[in-house]
């Protein structure tokens, strides 16, 4: 797996962009790389692949250092701010932003912060991160007065059998964002999408797709 993953993602991703009548150039895969041998992120990248995907700080600080320097780091997990100090220098969008206590954290530092995603908890789910639906408009107001680059929203939608099922809950992440963009011409992003649902995300209109098993197989334990 690896570049043959990708090079099936992308044609995935093709036609269900053509099934939509979109461009698949508005639509950009990160490789989710939690699970992949350097070797394995190192195949994808030599197909001219540069978005990649942590969800640990540490693994993110651990292969920037490791893999070349024109990758573009994308961290889609949940961040705990004692940790945004390995996360911040090195990210090129943080897909999680879904607390007050982390907009303070990802401000300070040196330089200007990199950009963030909104993180909605669209289903309701107890178990998954992110700000409830009706709570958005606050925190990106929030985020953008303390002078945050915030490019849009992400959701993770849960675990189906069928990708239709979640279908209505990319579209109210999609409806959300367009009444939100109304007040912030910068929202144009919409992460959402992994593996077993991505087309379903694609056809909603996500921007960026999170895609990791699809591209570089299963876990090691399964």
């Amino acid at each position: 797996m690896g570049a043959d993953g990708l090079i099936a993602v992308r044609a995935r991703v093709d036609a269900a962009c053509a099934r939509a009548g979109r461009d698949p150039g508005e639509v950009t895969v990160v490789a989710v790389s939690k699970t992949a041998s350097d070797d394995a992120v190192l195949e994808a990248y030599a197909t001219g692949h540069r978005d990649f995907g942590e969800n640990r700080a540490s693994a993110l600080a651990d292969r920037r250092r490791r893999l070349p320097d024109d990758i573009r780091w994308h961290f889609v997990g949940r961040l705990q701010g004692n940790k945004v100090r390995r996360v911040r220098p090195v990210t090129h969008l943080l897909h999680s932003l879904d607390r007050s206590d982390l907009v303070g954290y990802w401000v300070k530092g040196p330089g200007r912060p990199p950009p963030v995603l909104v993180q909605v908890n669209v289903a309701g789910e107890d178990q998954k991160a992110g700000v409830a639906p009706g709570a958005v408009a606050d925190l990106v107001a929030e985020a953008v007065a303390a002078g945050l680059d915030v490019r849009g929203l992400m959701t993770m939608a849960p675990l189906v059998d069928d990708p239709e099922d979640v279908r209505p809950v990319f579209r109210r992440l999609a409806a959300l964002r367009d009444r939100l963009g109304e007040g912030y011409a910068d929202l144009a992003h919409l992460s959402m999408g992994m593996t077993d649902d991505f087309e379903v995300a694609v056809e909603e209109g996500a921007t960026i797709l999170r895609v990791g098993r699809a591209i570089f197989g299963e876990s090691p334990g399964g």
